[in-house]
C-alpha cells in the first residue's frame, strides 16, 4: 500500500495489544547500520564503509542522478540540499518551460499530484478505485451470466469488494480498539498526576483492572527504550490517525480529490504535461526519507551518511497517502529517465492494478535508456510468487523487464530474526534482501527519524547502484544489476516467517525467500565490478 512504511509503522495494530497484550518492538540500533560490517559490528549491513575505507579511497567517480518516485522530497534539508538535482537548462521562477520538455519551472523535479490549485495528500486504495468504477457494470452480475470478455474484470471486482469488505471492518475495529485503549492509558496517566510519566511511574502503578494492568506491562516494556510522549504520538494518536484516514479517505467510494486538484483528463493514459513544480507536496517524510538513505551528504559532519557519495537525487512526486496511480507511475518513470536519472527508487506497491500496460510501456522505456529500476517488495509479509502485486516487472503482453530490481527487508541480527517479520518475499519474484528495520535517516524540517520498511531496503539498494554506476560508468544497467545480484553474501540457516495470530512462525531455509538467497554487499559488489570488462 502507498508510502510502504505506514503499514509497518502500526503493524499488528494497537488493537491487538488489546486482545493478546503484546507490546510493540523496541530497537536500540546503530544510526547507521545499514553501511556496517556484520563482522566488525555485529550488525548485517552492507558494508559501505568498509568499501570506502578499502576500496575506493583515492578513486574518482561520476555523479549519477537517481529519481526518487515517491510522496516529496524535502528539497531544503540540511543534509541533502548539497545532493538535490538542479535542472540547468530550466531558469527558476518565470513560468516559462525554457527546455521545452513540457514542464514549467520543473527545476528539482516534478509533482504529478498537483497543479497551481494545490497537491493531492490523501487518496483512495487501487480497489476502492476498481469499486466505484465497475459497481454499475457488475453489481448486479453473476458468474453464470458474465459476458467472457468480461470475466477477468468481473473477478477482479469481486475479489476487490471482498478485499473492501475486510480492510473496512479491521479499520473500524481498529479505531474501537485504539480509542478504548486511549481513554484507559488517558485515565491511568490523570491518576498519576503527571502529564509526561516515566518508566518509573508505570512500574509503580496499582493497576485496577485487567486492562490497566496489560497496559501497564506495555508500557514497562516500551519504555526502557523510549519515552511515553514518543510512544503516545507514534502509536495511540498517529495509530487512531492512520486508521481513521482509511475510512475517511483510503476505504471511502465518494472520496476523489484528483478533479479538483490534479485537472487532469484521467482517462487518457497518454497525456504526459500536467502536476506542478511543488516536488515537497504536503507530506514530504517518506520521499525524504529515502533520499537520505541513497544520498545524504557524506562531506559534511552531520546528521547521517547516505550509501552513494556522487550523486544527485531527483523528486519525482507520484505517491499520495492512499494507492498511488498508475498513470502518474508510468509519467513519473518517463520524467526522470527523459531528464537523465540512471537509477529509479520505487518505494510504493499496492494489491490491484488499473492501467498495468501504461506503467509496462514506462517501464521498457526506461531499460531502452540504460536504466535501472529498483523496487520495494512490500510490507504484507506475503509470498509475492503466489500474491500479486504491482509494479510488476513482468510485463502484461509476456516478458519481464531486464534491469529491475525487487527488494525485501532484513533487520540486523543474522539469526531466526533476519527476515523483518513485515517484509513480502518470493523465491522467484524477489530478488535480494537488504537492511530495512530501524534505518535512520533524513525526514522534513531538519530532523531524523528511524523507519521500518521495504521502503528502507528499497533506496539501500538503489544507493549500491548508483555507487557501482558512479565508480564504473560504463557499466551498463543489466550489468549492474547482475553485479548486486552475484555479490550478495549468502545465508545458510532458517529464519521465522510470521503466521496468523495465535500460530507460531514458521521456519524457512532464507534461500527460500528470494532468488539470490542473500543479502546485498556493498564490499563484495564494488570489487566484483572492477573485474567488468
Amino acid at each position: 500500500m502507498n508510502k510502504l512504511k505506514n503499514k509497518v509503522m502500526l503493524r499488528g495494530a494497537l488493537s491487538m495489544l488489546l486482545l493478546a497484550g503484546l507490546g510493540f518492538h523496541s530497537f536500540a540500533q546503530k544510526k547507521n547500520w545499514q553501511n556496517l560490517d556484520l563482522q566488525k559490528d555485529s550488525v548485517f549491513g552492507i558494508d559501505t564503509e568498509k568499501a570506502y575505507e578499502e576500496l575506493l579511497k583515492g578513486k574518482k567517480s561520476a555523479p549519477v542522478l537517481v529519481g526518487v518516485l515517491d510522496g516529496g522530497v524535502d528539497i531544503n534539508h540540511e543534509d541533502l540540499k548539497r545532493v538535490i538535482w538542479v535542472n540547468k537548462k530550466e531558469k527558476a521562477g518565470n513560468g516559462k518551460d525554457d527546455d521545452k520538455n513540457g514542464y514549467i519551472d520543473d527545476v528539482n523535479g516534478w509533482n504529478f499530484l498537483g497543479s497551481a490549485k494545490g497537491s493531492v495528500s490523501h487518496e483512495a486504495l487501487e480497489l476502492t478505485r476498481i469499486l466505484r468504477r465497475d459497481k454499475a457494470k457488475f453489481e448486479n452480475v453473476t458468474a453464470a451470466i458474465v459476458k467472457p470478455a468480461d470475466s477477468a474484470a468481473f473477478n477482479q471486482y469481486l475479489k476487490a469488494k471482498i478485499d473492501f469488505e475486510k480492510q473496512t471492518d479491521e479499520a473500524k475495529n481498529a479505531v474501537a480498539n485504539i480509542g478504548g485503549l486511549k481513554t484507559v492509558l488517558d485515565s491511568m496517566v490523570k491518576k498519576m498526576g503527571k502529564e509526561k510519566p516515566e518508566l518509573a511511574d508505570f512500574q509503580n502503578f496499582k493497576a485496577e483492572s485487567s486492562i490497566e494492568d496489560r497496559l501497564k506491562r506495555i508500557m514497562v516494556s516500551q519504555l526502557q527504550n523510549s519515552t511515553f510522549e514518543a510512544f503516545y504520538s507514534s502509536q495511540i494518536v498517529k495509530g487512531l490517525e492512520h486508521y481513521q484516514d482509511q475510512l475517511d479517505y483510503n476505504l471511502n467510494p465518494d472520496f476523489d480529490p484528483r478533479p479538483e486538484l490534479v485537472g487532469d483528463n484521467y482517462a487518457d493514459s497518454q497525456q504526459r504535461n500536467y502536476g506542478s513544480n511543488d516536488v515537497k507536496g504536503p507530506d514530504a517524510s517518506h520521499g525524504t526519507h529515502v533520499s537520505g538513505i541513497i544520498a545524504a551528504d557524506r562531506t559534511n559532519t552531520i546528521g547521517i551518511q547516505g550509501v552513494a557519495d556522487n550523486v544527485m537525487i531527483m523528486g519525482v512526486r507520484a505517491v499520495p497517502d492512499g494507492d498511488e496511480r498508475d498513470k502518474d507511475v508510468a509519467n513519473s518513470i518517463r520524467y526522470a529517465v527523459a531528464n537523465g536519472a540512471k537509477v529509479l527508487n520505487m518505494s510504493f506497491g499496492k494489491g490491484y492494478s488499473w492501467d498495468k500496460k501504461a506503467v509496462d510501456e514506462a517501464v521498457k522505456y526506461a531499460v531502452s535508456k540504460d536504466v535501472l529500476l529498483v523496487q520495494a517488495a512490500g510490507n504484507d509479509n506475503k509470498n509475492l510468487d503466489v500474491e500479486k502485486s504491482f509494479p510488476d516487472r513482468r510485463y502484461e503482453d509476456g516478458g519481464v523487464a531486464s534491469s529491475y530490481i525487487v527488494v525485501g527487508a532484513s533487520g540486523p541480527n543474522d539469526d531466526k530474526t533476519l527476515k523483518a517479520d513485515f517484509s513480502n518475499y518470493g523465491k522467484t519474484t524477489v530478488d535480494v534482501f537488504a537492511p530495512g528495520v530501524q534505518i535512520y535517516s533524513t525526514v522534513p524540517d531538519n530532523k531524523y527519524e528511524a523507519y521500518n520498511g521495504t521502503s528502507m531496503a528499497s533506496p539501500v539498494v538503489a544507493g549500491l547502484a548508483a555507487l557501482i554506476r558512479s565508480y564504473y560508468p560504463k557499466l551498463t544497467a543489466v550489468q549492474v544489476k547482475e553485479i548486486i545480484l552475484k555479490s550478495v553474501v549468502k545465508v545458510n540457516h532458517n529464519v521465522d516467517i510470521e503466521m496468523e495470530e495465535g500460530i507460531a512462525p514458521k521456519s524457512v531455509p532464507f534461500a527460500d525467500l528470494c532468488i539470490t538467497g542473500g543479502i546485498v554487499n556493498a564490499y563484495e559488489a564494488l570489487k566484483l565490478a572492477a573485474t567488468y570488462k
